[in-house]
């Protein structure tokens, strides 16, 4: 354990000081160590310390807040949770460079994850579409075999499709969560176990907070600051997505946005990113090239067609996802007829059905 970590976690715990007050602290006494060896008088010289946070910072040298720091280590080290502080060698570097970076992180799984050379963070909207979700987890599944470690947020929607291909892929992950890791129901606990098996999972909260509404807005720039990219595949004008996105622009990290259908809201964030300068990706070669992820040697088998009507099926999702009756109809054939060869093809990988009776490629 790194000797200044319980001064870390005691300031991490002293009530109204965030982490741009903290770091003020920290810069002003040289170190954390230090700042509990000053005085009341020399706190409030610090800027935007008042009464408020002298008293918080006075209750933080007492013996129970101690004792409360001892109790969280001992508790954590009994749930195998690693404590982190930005004196460790295994903090993530991305995040050094961030005013905001958390003072504290609480994590589980490999470590070694949180500082790979190529981290892809994947965003998107909560309520996703069936099409969304295809296209996080298909391309999170791509880029994590190419070396890329995908990092999100573990919420439903494009987050879960997107750590969902890392799982496919058989390959490290890295989730952050608004909520401390020992909390969340059954079905989230699973999926951090999965997740940290494989890769790691880390939050700012101490293991027994539970979730607020505003503690994603916190975890987005966690994102946001330990990703070398951004990836928004959904999102709304107001979305979380585009709170993240902004977050990765101002951390000077390379924003990418999927382009929708204009008559849906769900992909006005991306289309207004793109406006702004985001960079329009329809294909995950955008984004390996554009960041000098490319990797030339090619593993995929492609598929020979045994005959016209398997080939022209895929030449026609190819171009699109589509309803089984306006494929049927572009092939020439009754969806009965039809059906038997795309059951064929959905059996040897190379389309997949989607809800609603819709084929797309595998």
């Amino acid at each position: 354990m790194n000797r200044a970590l319980p001064d870390y976690l005691r300031l991490s715990l002293v009530a109204g000081v965030g982490v741009v007050i903290a770091r003020q602290l920290i810069e002003a006494f040289g170190s954390v160590s230090a700042i509990w060896q000053h005085s009341e008088q020399d706190w409030r010289a610090i800027k935007g310390i008042g009464p408020k946070l002298v008293k918080a910072l006075t209750t933080a040298q007492s013996d129970a807040t101690v004792k409360q720091v001892d109790m969280l280590i001992q508790q954590c080290k009994d749930d195998q949770i690693h404590i982190i502080c930005p004196d460790d060698d295994v903090f993530p570097s991305q995040l050094r460079g961030c005013a905001d970076a958390p003072l504290i992180l609480y994590a589980k799984g490999q470590l070694a994850c949180l500082n790979a050379d190529r981290i892809l963070g994947v965003v998107g909207a909560r309520k996703a579409s069936v099409e969304g979700r295809l296209v996080a987890r298909r391309w999170s599944s791509y880029v994590s075999k190419q070396g890329v470690v995908v990092a999100s947020g573990m919420a439903p929607g494009i987050d879960s499709a997107a750590h969902g291909g890392s799982l496919d892929a058989q390959k490290p992950g890295v989730a952050v969560l608004g909520y401390g890791l020992n909390t969340g129901n059954l079905q989230q606990q699973r999926q951090i176990e999965a997740l940290a098996a494989q890769g790691c999972v880390v939050s700012e909260y101490v293991p027994d907070k539970e979730a607020h509404p505003s503690h994603f807005p916190q975890r987005n720039r966690i994102i946001a600051g330990l990703s070398h990219a951004l990836l928004v595949v959904e999102g709304g004008l107001k979305s979380g997505s585009m709170i993240t996105a902004r977050q990765a622009l101002n951390y000077g990290r390379e924003v990418f946005a999927v382009p929708g259908s204009v008559l849906n809201d769900i992909h006005a964030g991306c289309h207004q990113l793109i406006k702004d300068g985001a960079t329009l990706v329809d294909d995950t070669q955008n984004i390996l090239q554009n960041m000098g992820w490319h990797r030339v040697e090619k593993t995929s088998k492609i598929y020979k067609p045994s005959n016209a009507i398997e080939a022209k099926i895929i030449t026609l999702l190819q171009a699109e996802i589509k309803h089984v009756d306006a494929l049927a109809e572009d092939c020439g054939l009754t969806v009965p007829a039809l059906s038997t060869i795309l059951l064929a093809l959905e059996l040897d990988g190379v389309v997949e059905k989607l809800p609603g009776s819709r084929y797309t490629l595998s």
